[in-house]
């Protein structure tokens, strides 16, 4: 099932339980503006490509619209679209005062050099920069993209509408990004790992994760539990899993993927395994970090954990995901166990607004702060309706949303 699809399904299973009218659905679901643009770039060699960008701004009754900009081969409208929807659920399900859009241009970054992917982002810019800015659309880092994109992004955007560094977040501290900014999606996917074993009466130390990805969420995600005294046993990227059943020394394997390009190929200190072997590790705790589709009709069976934390976006396909609600397992879905990427995001927004930078210790608490408060708002929803935590979270983030375009007059 594509994502689109999916987030309609898990959309109407929570509208169902809030009894919102065909009406109320359409409004809700229908993006408020899809912006898509031709990008024509001299590369390097001085031949000419073209490629598409797109700009899905899904809704903003709860605030400024907020969402990532990717960059990937397989982007496309649709995924840009779903994408866009999971962001205003996700901003109202931690209570933000957003709503949700996202971008993406349909490109390999890996097969760019810098100049080539500086010369795209400012294009990109160039095409956009009147449906976005601090007040209305604030894009982000996502696949594919980094801090770096975002300075250049700012940069372009600044030609046009003067120093605003809130134009963007996910930026490089020295241009006025927040501290803690490039950990917190992870470092948010681990706190509320904890969170939710705290509720199901178990104990850090004897518990094992396996996380599939080493990316900057799966990365910042093992460190953290790894320092929780969890026990991460396997760890994944896109040239296989590493697998150590006494757990794996995760400040090694973090530094040796710092210093071979990103990535855990030839690491030794560990049994070498396949990314579909990973996912079936007996272990307490499986977190899908990386791509979508990573749980499927065709695997669901073969998994043990009896947790799944859904680091990446839409890892688990409503096909899966039912079979595992209904053998009991638990899902901490994605735009809560994700979130704390746009909630950092958000404070680096809020201080680019007033001119002031916090310290890293006050990023951490108030993260802290913001997902513990969601987990609980979530977790309560779920015991009160009697739902899976994915529903539940669906009802407590559409609930905000359509409650405020009510509140306006919208609906």
């Amino acid at each position: 099932m594509k994502a689109l699809d999916a987030t309609q399904l898990y959309f109407n299973r929570a509208a169902d339980h809030l009894e919102l009218p065909a009406s109320s659905r359409r409004l809700l679901v229908t993006a408020k503006r899809e912006v898509q643009v031709q990008i024509p770039v001299e590369m390097d060699d001085g031949r000419l490509e073209t490629y598409l960008g797109y700009r899905v701004q899904h809704n903003d009754s709860r605030g400024p619209m907020k969402g990532g900009l990717r960059y990937h081969p397989e982007v496309d409208l649709n995924e840009v679209r779903a994408l866009a929807a999971l962001m205003t659920w996700k901003t109202a399900v931690v209570n933000l005062p957003y709503g949700g859009a996202k971008g993406g241009i349909a490109i390999d970054p890996s097969v760019l050099s810098p100049g080539e992917i500086e010369r795209i982002t400012r294009k990109f810019v160039d095409e956009i920069h009147d449906f976005v800015g601090p007040n209305n659309d604030i894009p982000a880092p996502d696949m594919g993209t980094d801090s770096q994109v975002m300075a250049w992004y700012m940069n372009q955007y600044q030609k046009y509408h003067g120093f605003n560094p809130a134009c963007v977040t996910g930026k490089p501290v020295e241009m006025y990004g927040a501290p803690g900014r490039e950990e917190a999606t992870g470092r948010g996917v681990g706190i509320l790992c904890l969170k939710l074993l705290g509720r199901l009466g178990r104990k850090p130390p004897q518990t094992r994760v396996v996380i599939q990805g080493f990316g900057n969420v799966g990365s910042h995600t093992a460190w953290f539990l790894n320092k929780a005294e969890c026990s991460v046993v396997a760890v994944s990227d896109k040239f296989g899993g590493y697998y150590r059943p006494e757990g794996l020394d995760v400040p090694a394997m973090v530094r040796y993927a710092n210093n071979n390009r990103g990535t855990l190929q030839g690491y030794k200190d560990a049994q070498p395994i396949t990314n579909e072997q990973l996912m079936e590790l007996d272990c307490e705790v499986l977190i899908p970090a990386a791509i979508g589709g990573a749980i499927t009709e065709h695997n669901v069976k073969k998994i043990k954990a009896p947790i799944i934390i859904e680091g990446a976006n839409n890892p688990t396909y409503p096909e899966a995901d039912d079979v595992l609600t209904a053998e009991g397992r638990t899902v901490l879905p994605d735009i809560l166990a994700n979130a704390g990427g746009v909630t950092v995001s958000y404070f680096e927004w809020a201080q680019n607004r007033q001119y002031y930078q916090w310290t890293l210790n006050r990023v951490r608490q108030e993260l802290d702060v913001v997902l513990s408060q969601a987990f609980e708002a979530v977790w309560e929803m779920a015991q009160q309706r009697q739902t899976s935590l994915r529903t539940a979270a669906y009802i407590l983030g559409i609930g905000r949303v359509s409650r405020a375009a009510a509140l306006a007059g919208i609906m």
